[in-house]
């Protein structure tokens, strides 16, 4: 498991509750941060790099003031950290980031403890949410011919488990090269970046149900991935 940037970073303590939310668990914390507009653009912006309130304020066009209070209530949650502070004259300017997190091992997670774990798991899910939440707000979505949106649970065995990690690992991989690629090719023809969120999640659902969802149920834009939606074997 690893963060949006793929840092490796030691030594890191997120969702370190503060003042307002200080005895809330970890997935109300996400929740919060999550439950607002204007905290998911800030979230946005600060999976990019580092801001001040002002530039905040500016990007997502609110009041300096929101901005603020929205950051208060976010580092109260634990969910953004302060960065560095700036003189600035006779006060001093705040740049905040989102926590940063290391690049996890399969073996690194399994050394945590089921609390640590669940801290990771909570911002990574959060962080990936307020992409997704931020570009479908914005009509980012619906005007990319090439969007995939997809989602269904799917019923294995421990083995269809194993490959299925083994699978997405590689997919992964994949699509770091085809990024370098890009980059290589705009490296001659001058085309600018055009920034595109991609996820990958498999995890155990809450509940088992023998039955999967109905094709209906599932967005996808190719037919080639049709065929194996008619594999049931004995369920």
């Amino acid at each position: 498991m690893s963060n949006s940037a793929g840092s490796r970073t030691k030594g890191a303590k997120p969702f370190k509750a503060q003042r307002g939310q200080s005895g809330k668990s970890i997935e109300e914390r996400v929740a919060f941060a999550l439950t607002h507009r204007t905290r998911v653009y800030i979230l946005m912006l600060l999976n990019e790099g580092v801001y001040a309130t002002e530039e905040i304020a500016e990007l997502i066009g609110e009041r300096k003031d929101n901005v603020a209070h929205h950051i208060k209530e976010l580092r109260d949650a634990g969910a953004i950290e302060l960065a560095r502070v700036q003189p600035a004259g006779n006060s001093k300017k705040y740049f905040y980031r989102t926590v940063k997190m290391p690049s996890y091992s399969e073996e690194e997670l399994a050394a945590k403890t089921p609390e640590e774990r669940q801290v990771i798991i909570g911002l990574t899910i959060q962080n990936m949410v307020a992409e997704m939440m931020s570009a479908f707000w914005a009509g980012r979505m619906e005007k990319d011919r090439k969007l995939w949106l997809g989602w269904r649970w799917f019923n294995l065995d421990v083995q269809g488990r194993e490959d299925l990690a083994e699978e997405q690992e590689g997919w992964w991989a994949r699509v770091g090269e085809i990024e370098c690629e890009a980059a290589n090719r705009r490296a001659k023809s001058g085309e600018p970046p055009r920034s595109v969120v991609v996820g990958l999640m498999a995890f155990p659902r809450e509940r088992t149900a023998i039955k999967p969802p109905p094709p209906s149920n599932f967005s996808e834009r190719s037919s080639r991935s049709k065929s194996f939606f008619d594999c049931r074997g004995s369920d």
